[in-house]
């Protein structure tokens, strides 16, 4: 497919269309939460002392529905109906979990079905390996559980860093206006339209988030955010395996996409091997997420999501600039300074615990 610069129009307005309904939007579904007490309560983990209503991920989905049903040229996406079905689903786990928390597995079991929608009915599968570890094309039944694992931790990786006021609108921002931008010179414009729908409606929902906050996206708005950015991160990677990719083409496509989603993914996969090593539960909360970390080391919410976000930045731009490296050294290049950066923040909050308990010991 050959760029057509007139699509451009349909791009930006589904940008200003998402974010006009969205920015419109939040302020009734915030009189509507306190009205009805719909409110995140503070205490244990999180970080809010207020009580917060946390069903901005209503507005955030009406925002890229309908943006997404009004400005994609259907003639391009014809499984356009698959993708939004997925939507939907996500849309009433993550609302019926805001409202009245679900079992886990009760979720687990939505979100399969969604990412199994996806890779049956519209195609979003990850059919190789790029050739990483000397491994190629895989087989069919491989790809599909392993593009569906890759999904189920994409979305819930997003939700797990929703801990602090403005993270994951940033840093979902920052994916689809990276992705959607790649899309749209790649000639994928209705991808492009997708990726700059979610980004309009976060950076409008973002009005409300900031601190201090007026409300929270939830579970509605965190899975919606990761859901759509697992399709464009798999649909980034399959567009690599054609033959007549044009001169946008990425090397070292696994890796980039890694790069890209750097804080949510290694953050998930860091708390979750650290929790298993000491032999809890990988799904047990705790404090020791990215963002907990920074707050515990004395930063407000402000400063840690723009400390992330200027972090993921930082990834964005190395992998771009380091992409002829290759796929396996890339990566490992990645992990090894994501895990240089986070071992220093976590040793330099663990002695600022100790030294605070020896002086509250003291005073005693």
């Amino acid at each position: 497919m050959q760029l057509d610069y007139a699509y451009m129009y349909d791009i930006i307005l589904s940008f200003l269309t998402s974010f006009v309904l969205t920015f419109f939007a939040i302020p009734s579904i915030i009189h509507v939460a306190k009205k009805k007490h719909l409110m995140d309560e503070p205490g244990g983990r999180r970080s809010h002392a207020e009580s917060t209503p946390s069903l901005g991920g209503i507005g955030i989905f009406a925002g890229v529905l309908f943006a997404i049903i009004f400005w994609t040229p259907f003639n391009l996406f014809q499984g356009l109906q698959y993708i939004l079905c997925a939507f939907v689903i996500i849309f009433l786990i993550g609302a019926k979990d805001d409202i009245l928390p679900i079992d886990p597995w009760k979720k687990l079991v939505g979100e399969v079905l969604a990412a199994f929608i996806l890779i049956f009915k519209s195609n979003v599968k990850i059919n190789s390996f790029y050739g990483l570890f000397g491994i190629g094309e895989l087989p069919e039944w491989f790809a599909i559980l392993f593009t569906c694992f890759v999904i189920l931790v994409i979305i819930n990786a997003f939700n797990l860093i929703d801990g602090i006021n403005g993270l994951t609108g940033c840093i979902g921002s920052l994916l689809c206006l990276v992705f959607g931008l790649w899309f749209f010179q790649a000639a994928r414009i209705e991808l492009a339209i997708v990726a700059f729908s979610l980004a309009g409606a976060l950076i409008a929902f973002l009005k409300y988030n900031l601190t201090p906050a007026k409300i929270f996206m939830g579970d509605t708005g965190s899975l919606l955010t990761g859901l759509i950015c697992s399709i464009l991160a798999i649909k980034f990677l399959e567009f690599h395996l054609d033959s007549d990719v044009t001169y946008y083409r990425f090397n070292s496509a696994p890796a980039v996409v890694v790069g890209f989603l750097i804080i949510p993914l290694f953050d998930t996969i860091r708390v979750f091997t650290a929790r298993i090593i000491r032999g809890r539960s990988p799904f047990k909360p705790d404090r020791q997420h990215i963002h907990h970390l920074l707050i515990d080391y004395g930063m407000t919410h402000t400063k840690a999501t723009i400390v992330l976000l200027l972090v993921n930045i930082f990834f964005i731009a190395l992998v771009y600039y380091l992409q002829n490296l290759g796929t396996l050294y890339l990566l490992l290049i990645v992990l090894a300074i994501a895990t240089a950066m986070t071992s220093v923040l976590f040793f330099t909050v663990r002695r600022k615990r100790i030294d605070k308990v020896k002086l509250m010991k003291e005073k005693m």
